[in-house]
């Protein structure tokens, strides 16, 4: 407290500290920059000035439009696996009330969350375009991608999974499954009822139970 005026002293911010403050207000602005222009419209000198920083410090922290534009949207991808983690600690994957949970998680990103896989979309086309790009879209991406490895990792474990069914493959199909599904429920939600994204869950851990199932004697011969 400051015994004159009898106001708390603000405890000055670390140089980590105020750096992590900077990026956390550059990618809040690139958020509403990006959901109201894309990211071929948005340009780093409206972030900058969104965030109150000088177009200086954007390149200093991200280096470019690009490289802020990947980590967006790979803290996104963090946010949904760990979403999903939530909902396999409240239930049991594979079964009924999971994948009613994740159908929700599904429908609420393609319903609610919609600049969320347009970008992704548009993302995609400008790195087909420009070749260069993909190897830094796919670092970006891997972070996410390894925690959802993780999670599908310790559901294998538990299900005593095949080796034939490692958590990488079934982390890709997962993946791919999700992000095809909202971008089709978005064109015609009639194809994608709720529950389908949960259900076809349960349709590839029950096989890939089936998978790790010991042959029957009458299989064996």
């Amino acid at each position: 407290m400051n015994a004159e005026q009898g106001e708390p002293v603000r405890r000055r911010l670390t140089r980590a500290e105020a750096k992590a403050r900077t990026r956390r207000l550059l990618l809040d602005a690139a958020a509403r920059v990006f959901a109201r222009k894309g990211f071929a419209g948005a340009s780093v000198e409206e972030i900058a000035e969104s965030a109150g920083f000088s177009i200086g410090a954007l390149y200093s922290n991200f280096g470019g439009k690009e490289a802020l534009f990947l980590e967006l949207m790979a803290e996104r991808g963090l946010g949904r696996v760990a979403e999903a983690a939530q909902t396999l600690d409240r239930h049991e994957a594979g079964t009924g009330e999971a994948a009613a949970e994740l159908g929700r998680l599904l429908v609420h990103v393609a319903d609610k969350d919609t600049d969320f896989a347009p970008l992704q979309a548009e993302f995609w086309l400008y790195a087909v375009r420009n070749p260069h790009v993909l190897d830094t879209m796919a670092a970006a991406f891997r972070e996410p991608r390894q925690a959802l490895e993780g999670l599908i990792d310790t559901w294998l474990a538990e299900q005593g999974g095949p080796a034939e069914a490692p958590a990488e493959s079934v982390a890709t199909v997962v993946a791919a499954l999700f992000q095809g599904l909202v971008r089709l429920r978005r064109v015609d939600p009639d194809s994608v009822p709720e529950e389908l994204f949960g259900q076809a869950l349960v349709w590839l851990f029950d096989g890939i139970r089936a998978g790790a199932a010991p042959a029957s004697s009458t299989d064996q011969g």
